[in-house]
């Protein structure tokens, strides 16, 4: 029961809230953004546990909410040949959710005989959830040099009607400590 319990707070808990951490936001030193205008997108690379039928929906997506980001803060999409190149990488791995196992809770502890007894704490596994992890890096055009890159981690959701939630909330995320304030 306290099994069924814990699964289903988590649950709750990642469907209301933001789960979106920033793992790194770094900027080129000396980059003046102010001398770029325009961006594009270059090729995705994505690999590990991608769900092939919802992979291009969900890359549109998040390029729409990169593309919000940046025309936020005065940046304007072109075709191909834009000022900044976009690259994104995106990993998803399935990753087991596990509890330490409690004495009190997980049975006794087992007699081995001479007044000997003996217990040992082991994990087991609750669930099952899949983690994905956006890599985004802007590269100048001109000179093909690295100008700024974010990284980004939240749970991927299972149900399609929550992928839109998922993706705005982790982009706003990787886009909180972008060098260039919205507009």
């Amino acid at each position: 029961m306290k099994n069924v319990l814990l699964v289903a707070a988590i649950a709750l808990a990642t469907a209301c809230g933001s789960s979106s951490k920033l793992l790194s936001s770094e900027a080129a030193q000396g980059t003046d953004f102010s001398r770029y205008k325009t961006y594009s997108f270059a090729e995705v690379q994505a690999s590990g546990d991608t769900i092939p039928a919802r992979y291009n929906a969900s890359i549109a997506s998040i390029k729409n909410e990169i593309s919000k980001q940046m025309n936020a803060r005065g940046f304007t999409p072109v075709g191909s040949n834009g000022d900044l190149y976009i690259n994104l990488g995106i990993v998803v791995k399935e990753t087991a959710q596990t509890r330490e196992t409690d004495w009190r809770t997980d049975g006794r502890m087992t007699y081995m005989g001479q007044r000997n007894y003996s217990w040992q704490s082991q994990d087991v596994v609750v669930g099952y959830y899949r983690q994905g992890t956006l890599d985004m890096h802007l590269v100048d055009a001109a000179s093909r040099a690295m100008v700024w890159k974010g990284t980004v981690t939240d749970v991927v959701p299972e149900k399609e009607k929550n992928m839109a939630e998922a993706v705005e909330s982790a982009i706003a995320t990787l886009f909180k400590k972008f060098p260039v304030a919205a507009k």
